[in-house]
């Protein structure tokens, strides 16, 4: 009986899932934290506009409507500001936090075999003449005459992140 031939396996490959795995709790974390502040943020909304549209009521039918209207517009322009900025700050906290886990591969083990697959990446996307060299937070950059690329950490965090964008977009609409 014979071994089954053994596939090579890709060093990226405990990145990526790693990647993955930290992206989503990090992601379901400050989507939850996210979550959080919207509902206080609306329900502090609600309140300023319900309570606007009382005095309004007090001082008349026909100008305590239009008052209220433009108060409650006012509230959810307010909150919709609020929630967009809550989201913002979410993405960025969510950007750094998936380039320090990333950049942290630098002190495994495999990260001496992981930098010479990317430098060898960089030559066979450049070709002959290229120059590699190493990203001060890790990864390298190859550069040939009028080319470059980067094969930084950051910048392969940065391009997973817009490749899983899709799915962590859709935590905010769950």
């Amino acid at each position: 009986m014979t071994a089954a031939p053994t596939v090579p396996t890709d060093p990226l490959d405990p990145v990526r899932a790693a990647l993955l795995h930290a992206t989503r709790e990090e992601a379901d974390q400050l989507i939850a934290d996210a979550r959080r502040d919207t509902v206080a943020v609306i329900a502090g909304a609600r309140a300023q506009s319900e309570a606007l549209l009382r005095e309004a009521r007090l001082q008349g039918e026909a100008e305590g409507a239009h008052d209220a209207e433009a108060a409650l517009a006012q509230a959810r322009r307010e909150a919709r500001s609020e929630l967009l900025q809550a989201k913002a700050q979410a993405c960025d906290d969510l950007h750094r936090r998936v380039a320090e886990h990333v950049r942290d591969c630098r002190w495994e083990e495999t990260y001496p075999a992981v930098r010479d697959r990317l430098a060898q990446r960089a030559r066979r996307t450049l070709g002959s003449g290229t120059t590699v060299t190493d990203h001060p937070h890790g990864g390298v950059i190859g550069t040939a005459p009028g080319r470059t690329t980067d094969l930084s950490l950051d910048a392969m965090a940065a391009r997973a992140l817009d490749c899983a964008w899709a799915e962590i977009e859709s935590l905010w609409k769950t």
